[in-house]
């Protein structure tokens, strides 16, 4: 039981690190600096990562809780 419990943890962190990255990636595709003031570039990487962390996590726990919902569906039968 406790490996399981171990194993889902190693598992959700490696996927919210993952996806955190992934985020990271793709909002650098984003014109952001057109929005932001100059001099304000330690404000800006701020929020990329602040916005990165935000939007990795809740697209992992997306797909964590699809991957235990899938693994629930025996149950029904």
């Amino acid at each position: 039981m406790e490996t399981m419990i171990g194993q889902n943890a190693l598992i959700s962190i490696f996927s919210h690190i993952f996806f955190t990255g992934v985020a990271f990636y793709a909002m650098r595709a984003l014109m952001i600096e057109k929005l932001i003031h100059k001099h304000h570039i330690l404000q800006a990487q701020i929020l990329y990562i602040f916005l990165s962390i935000s939007i990795g996590t809740m697209v992992s726990t997306f797909f964590l809780n699809i991957s235990s919902w899938s693994r629930q569906l025996p149950y029904l039968f």
